[in-house]
């Protein structure tokens, strides 16, 4: 008999190994997308295709006040501190889910209770001891065991949700990096139309003296003075303009270095060229772009954890399996005990055993519950391949902007020759009374309204080319070796929190598997 119940024992003990292995749910694989084979513009001779990871782009533009802007507001965007502190709550729910999968129920407990019996209950029938006392001291733990994998499957959900939370952090890092660039081209641009648009004054208040020479030297009439006027009034008004919009940039650039509206000059430095780009970008093929951009990885890893909670739902269709067990010390005072009685070893009660539970009559409940948990996983797998499709588009728009925005500058650049020619032959000629003042007020006008497109355009060659720079996912390498939150938050979070080893850059590794302290 003995020999039968080992082998029953050894079969039961494989059994449960084996169930041990099970995980119920779907395993989570990359969903196909649709990916061009290479970009639209590649043939041109100023897109490579050379793979590069763009890791530092904004270096290529060659300007220092670029480089100091992108490192403060690294070192101190509160939406990059926001999307850090996010990884730290991921890290952290992570050991959460990872605890589960031990004994769920670990409890030391304890009671002193003053009883009174009522004369009246069944108890007091063999019992005339109706007031006393009683002690217990003891321990107690439940563990569902994981036959089904529910408990494994939380685990996937947490560390793909905490590879997605580090992922949005690098797609954060991605647009703040792109958001200083564009703001800071914005800056550099409307510095330059302000210049062209003073330069302008300059030169209509010379032709203002002109017309106001000739008025009161006879040779002309009023009408060529107050059309002077009209149009430099106009060029002057457009200053203020230009002025709001500066400020205005100037404040978002502040947010986006999180301090409060300033004038940036310690960082902006005197007035400087609008950014030019390199001779040849290298923008690679378009699958790069799977591995390469934040935000496609987020939207995969969001599904993966979406996938992993299918599992822990459908787990609860089938039963669940528990060792319980109790161990503590009692006594009272009851007739010749005493509450001192509970340290001695006759004092122990203990209860051992397996027990399950299996909901059969919530069975609709659960499977619609476990319904819902895949079609959310549906949603994000959908969301998925949009996120694809979207990063091919604005890698497109961005590269046809910044293509044809180099041929626009080109011709501006002609136009702008063009047109201060034609205004000096136009002073000249009215200074000889060959033509009238209104060629001269036309040629002013079109001579700065084509200064100005120019400068525009040159702004949009260095803006789109920071959109292509961003759309290739370029920029979030920056964080590398680093902490996702800067020294003092971290100091800050150490005071009010035991952390232990999870505010510090080597524990916070998406590989890691161990609770946290």
């Amino acid at each position: 008999m003995p020999k039968v119940l080992g082998r029953r024992g050894v079969i039961l003990l494989v059994a449960l190994l084996t169930l041990g292995c099970l995980k119920v749910g779907p395993d989570f694989q990359r969903p196909s997308t649709t990916v061009a084979d290479t970009w639209l513009d590649i043939g041109d001779n100023r897109l490579a295709t050379a793979s590069v990871e763009h890791r530092h782009w904004w270096q290529a533009f060659r300007d220092p006040a670029l480089n100091r802007l992108i490192d403060t507001a690294y070192r101190e965007n509160l939406s990059l501190r926001l999307a850090g502190v996010r990884v730290l709550e991921a890290r952290a729910q992570l050991g959460v889910a990872i605890g589960e999968w031990f004994p769920q129920t670990q409890q030391a407990f304890g009671a002193m209770d003053k009883i009174r019996v009522s004369d009246r209950s069944p108890q007091a029938v063999f019992n005339r001891n109706l007031n006393y006392r009683q002690s217990e001291l003891g321990l107690r733990a439940s563990w569902e065991l994981d036959f089904w994998g529910k408990y494994r499957r939380g685990i996937e959900s947490a560390d793909a949700s905490l590879k997605a939370t580090v992922a949005d952090y690098d797609s954060a890092l991605v647009s703040l990096t792109g958001d200083v660039a564009t703001s800071y081209i914005l800056i550099r641009t409307l510095e330059k139309r302000l210049d062209i648009a003073r330069q302008n004054v300059a030169t209509q208040e010379e032709s203002l003296k002109i017309a106001q020479s000739k008025f009161q030297g006879g040779t002309t009439s009023q009408r060529d003075v107050e059309q002077a006027k009209t149009i430099l009034g106009n060029t002057l008004a457009t200053i203020p303009a230009l002025e709001i919009q500066l400020r205005q940039g100037k404040n978002a650039l502040c947010v986006l270095l999180g301090q409060a509206p300033s004038h940036l000059t310690h960082l902006l430095g005197e007035a400087a060229p609008i950014p030019a780009p390199p001779p040849q970008v290298a923008v690679g093929i378009p699958a790069d772009l799977l591995r390469r951009r934040p935000d496609v990885r987020a939207a995969e890893l969001k599904a993966a954890a979406q996938c992993a909670a299918i599992g822990v739902a459908k787990a609860d269709l089938f039963p669940s399996f528990s060792l319980l067990g109790t161990f503590s010390f009692q006594a009272s005072d009851v007739a010749r005990f005493a509450l001192g009685d509970m340290f001695r070893w006759g004092a122990r009660t203990a209860n051992v055993g397996p027990s399950f539970q299996w909901n059969i009559l919530n069975y609709g409940q659960i499977t619609n519950q476990v319904r819902v948990q895949d079609a959310r996983f549906q949603e994000l797998l959908i969301s998925y391949q949009q996120t694809v499709l979207k990063a091919q588009q604005e890698v497109e728009d961005a590269l046809t902007g910044f293509l044809r925005s180099q041929v626009r500058a080109q011709l501006l650049g002609d136009s702008v020759a063009a047109a201060r020619r034609s205004l000096n032959l136009a002073v000249l000629q009215y200074r000889e009374g060959i033509t009238d003042f209104t060629t001269v007020l036309t040629a002013q006008q079109s001579l700065l309204n084509e200064q100005d497109s120019l400068a525009t355009a040159l702004g949009d060659i260095a803006r789109y080319l920071v959109g292509v720079y961003r759309a290739l996912g370029g920029g979030w390498q920056l964080r590398e070796g680093r902490d996702f939150i800067p020294e003092e938050v971290r100091a800050e979070m150490a005071r009010r929190t035991n952390w232990g080893r999870l505010l510090t850059p080597a524990a916070l590794t998406t590989t890691e598997r161990k609770q946290g302290d």
